[in-house]
């Protein structure tokens, strides 16, 4: 057993998988059987997905729109491998530094295709 393990060796966060209940009332597994009910998803679980349509449209003003400067910017840092100063450019224009790494892994995954992009029009 490890440090962070707990009492019975399950990892410190992590939870044991879930037995059934074994109809008995005394045990680790005591308690009425019973049938799970699957329920149907939550609206809120849905929170932060974007749909279909609005993917759609953000690629389409992304394409005809192009880049901020300050993107631009984000994605020569990039391409020097200069992440730090990217993620602090980011940040910056940005406010928290969860928008800025957001913003700097979406910018690098553009420079991955372009590169992937490239790749693939001089193969043929």
């Amino acid at each position: 057993m490890g440090l962070a393990e707990g009492f019975r060796g399950v990892g410190v966060g992590e939870m044991a998988p879930a037995q059934p209940n074994s109809g008995l009332f005394v045990g680790l597994n005591k308690g009425h059987i019973v049938t799970k009910r699957e329920l149907a998803p939550r609206p809120s679980s849905r929170k932060g997905k974007t749909s279909k349509r609005v993917h759609f449209v953000k690629n389409l003003i992304r394409e005809v729109a192009g880049f901020a400067p300050y993107e631009k910017r984000i994605t020569e840092l990039l391409k020097v491998g200069k992440d730090k100063r990217a993620l602090k450019v980011a940040k910056r224009k940005l406010g928290t530094h969860k928008r800025a790494k957001k913003k700097r892994e979406e910018m690098a995954n553009v420079l991955r295709k372009m590169r992937s992009a490239g790749v693939s029009d001089k193969k043929k």
